[in-house]
């Protein structure tokens, strides 16, 4: 297996020794990758919205423009990627973006201008996107040296996500709680989420470091052509558009149904725990389907899950919603990189991954500031998660007629 590796990639045999023997043990420690970079650096957003938004007197659509900015930071990073994973091995965005990561969310605890918070989220963003797109480029690459369980390490690594999602729901209401004297108590919980995000870095430096990182060959990202993958990032982009309204705004309209603290940390929390069984969920379909089948599935099945708490604020359906939805929604990510492992070869995997984060990213830039203006208007957040549901149904359209290349 080892002799395989080292064909595949040129890896010399002995730094690809614990990846062909504990592939589980770095798919979880690339699976850190993933929790900085959306559970900890995007989604904890999330949980410290309603309390910004009401110590700072924001509207909705400054609300949603705070995740706009990390978007475009994330669609700046995904640009950046080809060339940076041309320059330098895998490990040198992962681990910097990373660090990057937890500089910027201890920074977005020391201020309150609004303009700066914006500008730190854009740099969140690009740390984001370093740290993603390296870590899904490692993930299928630790995926070519056990074939047989591709799909269940991809999903691993994907399913990172979970973990800081539900560390996130059950570290932030507690900082909170305990800086409740404080002037502004959000800050703190920015730097508790910095400090966290700086110690997992480097857990997952130390095992990271021991998978092939190798940089793509001269030309390697220019192999992959956008006409004959056109559906699939077609159904990405509604997906990045349909997707991020949820994250950004459900726990603002579960406290604005009257849903109690605790319940909502319980309610993200579980989110965050779909998100990690999601990796065994969907492993075998990921593997199977070879065009854009499981992008179609999974962003109807997002739709219907989004569109649950605009309708009823029954807690079981609510709980209903969150567990679908954290049980889905990095799948959809998941199954481009699929759709690229299947259908590209392995030097062309990064331009291909990078290209699907980037429609991602411009999908995310439109989605949290378009959907903020909604709510703001008549018939609040509940209107602005029926139209984020209708993105995602679009996108499980186009997705659906992506085919498998020959």
């Amino acid at each position: 297996m080892t002799q395989a590796y080292k064909t595949a990639t040129g890896e010399p045999p002995a730094s690809a020794a614990l990846a062909a023997r504990r592939p589980y043990l770095v798919a979880l420690a690339l699976a850190l990758g993933a929790a900085i970079s959306l559970g900890l650096a995007r989604f904890s957003y999330a949980l410290l919205l309603p309390p910004m938004r009401l110590d700072l007197d924001w509207s909705y659509f400054l609300a949603g423009s705070m995740n706009t900015a990390n978007a475009l930071g994330y669609f700046i990073g995904a640009l950046s990627m080809p060339a940076l994973m041309r320059r330098w091995r895998a490990q040198t965005p992962l681990v910097g973006g990373a660090l990057l990561a937890g500089v910027v969310l201890m920074l977005s605890g020391l201020v309150v201008d609004a303009t700066v918070l914006l500008l730190l989220r854009v740099l969140a963003g690009i740390a984001s996107a370093c740290i993603f797109i390296a870590g899904g480029v490692l993930a299928a690459r630790l995926g070519a040296l056990h074939p047989d369980r591709a799909g269940l390490l991809i999903g691993i690594y994907y399913g990172g996500t979970g973990a800081g999602i539900s560390v996130a729901a059950l570290l932030v209401p507690r900082v909170l709680a305990s800086a409740a004297g404080a002037a502004h108590p959000w800050q703190w919980a920015w730097v508790a989420l910095g400090a966290l995000c700086l110690a997992a870095t480097v857990a997952m430096a130390l095992v990271a470091a021991r998978i092939d990182g190798a940089p793509a060959a001269p030309g390697a990202h220019g192999q992959f052509r956008i006409g004959p993958f056109a559906f699939g990032l077609a159904g990405y982009l509604m997906f990045g558009v349909g997707y991020i309204a949820y994250m950004t705004f459900v726990i603002a309209l579960l406290k604005e149904q009257g849903m109690g603290a605790a319940t909502i940390t319980w309610f993200y929390a579980a989110l965050g725990m779909a998100v990690m069984a999601s990796s065994r969920i969907w492993a075998g379909m990921l593997d199977r389907f070879k065009g854009g089948q499981s992008m179609a599935i999974l962003n109807a099945l997002l739709g219907l899950a989004t569109i649950l708490p605009a309708l009823t604020a029954w807690p079981p359906l609510v709980f209903l919603s969150g567990m679908m939805f954290g049980a889905i929604f990095l799948s959809v990510v998941a199954s481009t990189t699929a759709l690229v492992r299947h259908n590209l070869p392995a030097h062309a995997w990064s331009g291909g991954i990078s290209a699907f984060t980037t429609v991602f990213a411009f999908g995310q830039i439109i989605g949290p500031a378009v959907i903020g203006k909604i709510a703001d208007g008549p018939g609040g957040l509940q209107r602005g998660l029926i139209y984020s549901a209708l993105a995602l149904l679009v996108g499980a359209l186009l997705a659906s007629r992506q085919r498998a290349l020959d």
